[in-house]
């Protein structure tokens, strides 16, 4: 299969849109690399890439090429991956788009409890928004997608769409963690560490706030969880999650716990679960995808 060999060297030529940076990750000579892509132009007899000062760049054949390269790499993965399956070896390799709020707690504890049954099947795990999560399924670099958004997209076949709600996020002692559901205006009271208005769950905030008398103001924004999680051991300020990154007791900080908000204060958003439209999923992702839905379908309310 020496063909697939130069799709895959092409497929990262247009990724990094260098023949150099090609060549270091697929541990081979810049000027080997660039007789390969050469050599493909000419069988292909029409060139791809247009080459800049500093790099190079698909033309419009390119992109034609690239999208029908990936499909058949992945079918390529597809296949082996079933044949691994028939013949017992039970390899395979997963890839998954997600939400920031899944790494913490939910993907973790899932791909362990795969790979202890699988332990031939590798994962890559990338952290992405949704629009950025529908082009990584589009052109194959990734199999899965578990995105909180309140707007489906167009490419996107959802397997699972999970209710979620926002949660407050406070150190342990703080006023408010005595109480086991919070109003919203008792909240908004406290110093606020927010996500940033592109995440879902800052929207979800505002969108309440939004048809009441109340206020957003916060003191601290941030696009890591991470970081408003540590923020607030700091001060005694509160943050927000949806209740899949947000156990009611954090599990990786016993200073930290969740609370519930009072419904009649919060709307409600949907993590949605699935794949590009109308593809066929190699074996291994097809396995994970079945454990993912039948997780979700346990824990949350599902659509």
């Amino acid at each position: 299969m020496r063909h697939l060999t130069t799709m895959a060297l092409v497929d990262v030529v247009a990724r990094t849109g260098s023949i150099r940076k090609a060549a270091e990750e697929m541990a081979i000579t810049p000027s080997a690399l660039h007789r390969r892509v050469q050599a493909f132009e000419e069988e292909l007899g029409e060139q791809i890439f247009e080459r800049l000062p500093h790099g190079v760049r698909l033309n419009a054949a390119g992109e034609m090429v690239i999208l029908h390269i990936r499909n058949q790499i992945a079918e390529t993965d597809r296949l082996k991956s079933r044949l691994a399956d028939l013949s017992g070896m039970r390899r395979g390799h997963v890839s998954i788009a997600c939400s920031q709020a899944l790494t913490p707690y939910f993907l973790p504890k899932e791909i362990a409890k795969y790979r202890k049954a699988f332990p031939e099947v590798t994962f890559d795990v990338r952290v992405l928004d949704h629009l950025a999560a529908e082009q990584a399924l589009i052109d194959y670099s990734v199999d899965l997608a578990l995105v909180f958004d309140s707007a489906q997209m167009a490419e996107f076949e959802v397997s699972v769409a999970a209710r979620q709600e926002l949660r407050a996020i406070m150190v342990a002692d703080h006023p408010l963690a005595k109480k086991e559901v919070l109003r919203l205006r008792d909240c908004l009271k406290f110093p606020l560490a927010l996500p940033t208005t592109n995440l879902g769950g800052r929207q979800l905030l505002q969108k309440s706030v939004a048809l009441t008398s109340l206020h957003l103001s916060p003191s601290i924004e941030s696009n890591s969880f991470e970081f408003l999680k540590k923020y607030i051991l700091e001060e005694k300020a509160l943050t927000f999650q949806i209740p899949i990154g947000a156990p009611d007791e954090i599990a990786d900080d016993e200073r930290l716990v969740s609370r519930k908000l009072d419904e009649r204060d919060v709307y409600s958003g949907l993590l949605y679960f699935g794949q590009k439209r109308g593809r066929i999923l190699p074996v291994a992702s097809a396995r994970f995808a079945d454990q993912l839905s039948l997780s979700l379908a346990t824990k949350f309310q599902t659509l």
